[in-house]
């Protein structure tokens, strides 16, 4: 079975190098230290402080091979496959809802760099999937829980 596929921004690909590095290189030696120091208190079949290391242990092997299967089938979408006629992966887009006459701003990103609190959605979001292939001009509806949510696409940046 074909792994999928990860796209990811120049940004996200160097973020998540850089976690990957990080638990490499530091949360490793500090979760051993932690492990040989609880170790070192004895009877390890009753020592919580044992335990807590070994299951951060796991949480960052873990999560180290989560980072390397993404990087292995990462596709980077550089900036400039990003077309300014139409919203695609990388594009940054002004919107303007339209029952609230406020303007917002995404920019669309693989899943895997999505983040909403930074006004970075995903392709696979509703958001996202209403988005794509648009042009400025259009107006979308995006169906989310709540009902359905109007967007004129104001702008399209790379």
């Amino acid at each position: 079975m074909a792994e999928k596929e990860i796209l990811l921004t120049p940004e996200g690909l160097r973020k998540l190098e850089e976690e990957l590095e990080q638990l490499k290189s530091v949360k490793r030696r500090e979760v051993a230290e932690r492990i040989k120091l609880a170790i070192s208190y004895g009877d390890i079949s009753e020592n919580s402080e044992y335990e807590d290391a070994k299951n951060e242990q796991a949480f960052i092997e873990g999560r180290i091979m989560t980072l390397e299967k993404m990087l292995r089938n990462a596709r980077i979408i550089n900036e400039d496959e990003v077309d300014t006629n139409s919203v695609s992966i990388g594009s940054t887009v002004l919107l303007r809802d339209m029952e609230f006459n406020e303007d917002v701003e995404y920019t669309i990103v693989g899943s895997a760099e999505a983040n909403p609190a930074s006004n970075k959605i995903s392709n696979e979001s509703p958001v996202g999937r209403a988005l794509l292939g648009k042009s400025i001009g259009s107006v979308v509806d995006v169906a989310v829980p709540a009902g359905t949510i109007k967007f004129k696409i104001l702008e399209i940046r790379r």
